[in-house]
């Protein structure tokens, strides 16, 4: 990952963000909105990323986790 090189703190960083939006998501998935892919979408605070996830019964499943300018179709296929 390109933080990793840039610092490692400052992938520490990164990966504590996601983890605390993984844990908004998995507190209140109802407050995440739908993006235009049909998934519910959670930005990270302060990098600019953000994961889309679908409501399951027993969980919420992650899609993907991709930059906020990537293409939005990026991640979506179903393998």
């Amino acid at each position: 990952m390109r933080y990793r090189r840039v610092s490692e703190a400052l992938y520490e960083r990164f990966w504590d963000e996601l983890e605390k939006a993984i844990d908004k998501v998995a507190l209140n998935p109802e407050r995440h909105h739908f993006d235009s892919s049909g998934y519910r979408r959670c930005n990270l605070g302060k990098f600019p990323y953000h994961l889309l996830f679908e409501e399951r019964l027993d969980c919420n499943r992650i899609i993907v986790v991709r930059h906020d300018h990537r293409d939005p179709r990026f991640g979506l296929r179903h393998r």
